[in-house]
């Protein structure tokens, strides 16, 4: 949203989240876990660009596994806003912080998120103002909107309960 809360962060504090909700925030892997476990929910990942260009990718079904799997991402049911799918490729990974021994993407590029090998979206990746080439795939992208040389002005995940 502005760069003011650092994303490159351990384990516990993804697990537990972080920030400030009404500024730039993390809810936290237990807190999604438990809600995505009691109903359906579906997921909007609203974006903007530093042109005021805005977009969305929308899945239909969203939840995440325990921390005992990891926090293991399930998405699918895509739904273009103008944003592409660089969601569905994470869907089924575990949810990787720099921390852990296999969180060598997540040391790679500058965040954490459910990376497999290794990213099409980086959302808490680091905050670098639009264009960008000196860091390769470090910035907050998605991929398929725009590409991996492009940091995001904006982005959120919010989550909905199926009707």
């Amino acid at each position: 949203m502005d760069g003011s809360v650092n994303f490159y962060r351990p384990w516990e504090e993804y697990k537990m989240g972080f920030g400030n909700a009404a500024g730039e925030y993390w809810l936290g892997l237990e807190s999604l876990f438990h809600l995505t476990q009691r109903k359906n929910y579906q997921l909007l990942v609203d974006m903007e660009d530093f042109e005021g260009k805005k977009v969305y990718a929308r899945y239909s079904t969203f939840s995440i596994d325990s921390e005992s799997n990891g926090y293991r991402l399930h998405v699918s049911g895509f739904t273009d806003g103008g944003a592409g799918d660089s969601l569905t490729y994470h869907s089924e990974q575990k949810f990787l912080t720099f921390d852990l021994p296999e969180g060598s993407c997540a040391r790679s590029y500058l965040g954490a998120f459910w990376y497999k090998t290794c990213h099409y979206a980086n959302p808490n990746g680091v905050y670098l103002w639009g264009v960008h080439s000196l860091f390769r795939a470090v910035g907050v992208e998605w991929f398929h909107w725009k590409g991996y040389e492009y940091s995001l002005k904006a982005i959120s995940m919010k989550i909905h309960p199926v009707q």
